[in-house]
């Protein structure tokens, strides 16, 4: 028999051995042990998602590899033209040898013209867009201001009171100056009565702006046809965006106001991308949206002044040179924006000045092939795109 002690203690066994004592202690069995289940595998780190061009997504300005590789490549390629097309400029037709002593002063007397181009091609690209930014609108230009449209009442006024000796009255750095506080001062007038007030709006200050542009075009309109035909035929060629209108004489303030107000937007790049969000997302992100919208349709009004009374309407060239930079760079971003639409603004306005100066013998008019050949261009692009 055994003892109550013993009777008393139980055996812990493992699991599968024999419950009953006497069993477990004739025939003891290797306990079976439970495996654990294994320590999980590290996560493999998960790959880029692919976009559908096949490149992995990236974030920044450009959704792909492909469209940052293709942004470089059309900036390189832009770069190359508007180098060649600013030497083929001083040199095409340049009868001393290149290098030579006679060769450089021709050259010089060909920069001015050179120098011109990229001042109109600046002020009109970084204008464009970033009226077009403000605005929320790819179609319109500044030229909706009636920037122009005072430019032609200013010139046709002249002729109409002065007669032909109006055009030499205009000519000289006041005027030119007067011209260009002119036009700021009526977009400052338009900015200030429309933009400030309690019920401020932008599309009634672009609808007013449309009505200015076109009460002027009439009033120039109905002088122009009291015009003798002699006086009409000079004014006519003062209407043609040209670049021999532009005077050498103009240019050193040219140059300052064009550096001055379009450094300004272009290191506001970051703002315009906010402001093309719209007025409330803007706002809900810390920016006064009035307030930027104002500032930056002030140095868009020097940016055109500028350009309008250095060389005259060029009415389609930046609604141009800007669809074409949307086209080329793909993205939102201004800060890459900006550089393809003044690079593209020098292409083809260079190109449209050494075609007419060297193939139809009319100078410096740039304005007919601008709108012409650019026009072509345009409606190729967004027929293949099919988008602005």
């Amino acid at each position: 028999m055994h003892s109550p002690v013993d009777a008393q203690e139980t055996p812990i066994v493992a699991v599968g051995s024999a419950t009953n004592s006497e069993s477990s202690l004739q025939s003891p069995k290797k306990p079976r042990f439970v495996k654990l289940s294994k320590a999980p595998k590290k996560p493999k780190p998960v790959k880029a998602a692919k976009t559908a061009a096949g490149s992995p997504g990236v974030t920044g300005p450009f959704p792909t590899f492909r469209a940052r590789r293709r942004y470089w490549t059309l900036l390189s390629i832009l770069s190359v033209l508007a180098v060649a097309i600013g030497f083929g400029l001083l040199a095409w037709n340049n009868p001393m040898p290149v290098g030579t002593e006679g060769f450089w002063l021709i050259a010089e007397l060909r920069a001015t013209n050179v120098i011109v181009i990229a001042v109109v091609a600046f002020c009109q690209a970084i204008a464009t867009v970033s009226f077009q930014t403000v605005t929320n609108n790819r179609i319109l230009t500044p030229s909706i201001m009636g920037f122009e449209s005072l430019y032609v009442a200013v010139q046709t006024s002249a002729v109409y009171f002065l007669g032909i000796s109006g055009i030499v009255a205009l000519q000289g750095l006041p005027q030119f100056l007067l011209q260009i506080a002119l036009m700021v001062g009526l977009s400052l007038l338009l900015y200030g009565w429309l933009l400030s007030g309690k019920y401020g709006n932008l599309q009634i200050m672009l609808l007013v702006g449309i009505i200015i542009g076109g009460g002027l075009g009439a009033v120039s309109t109905f002088m122009q046809r009291l015009l003798t035909p002699s006086e009409f035929d000079i004014l006519t060629a003062r209407l043609f965006g040209s670049i021999s209108n532009a005077d050498a004489s103009y240019l050193p303030i040219s140059l300052v106001l064009c550096l001055v107000a379009g450094s300004v937007l272009l290191s506001q790049g970051k703002r315009l991308n906010i402001i093309a969000l719209g007025s409330d997302t803007a706002t809900n992100l810390g920016i006064s949206y009035r307030f930027e919208i104002m500032r930056v349709l002030f140095f868009v009004s020097i940016l055109m002044a500028v350009s309008t009374s250095l060389v005259g309407p060029m009415t389609f060239f930046g609604f141009l040179v800007a669809t074409l930079a949307y086209q080329f760079a793909d993205t939102y971003d201004h800060r890459h924006i900006f550089p393809i639409a003044v690079l593209a603004g020098f292409v083809v306005l260079g190109g449209a000045y050494f075609v007419m100066k060297n193939l139809f013998y009319a100078q410096g008019v740039v304005s007919i092939i601008v709108e012409l050949v650019g026009g072509t261009v345009f409606l190729i692009v967004i027929l293949r795109k099919g988008r602005l």
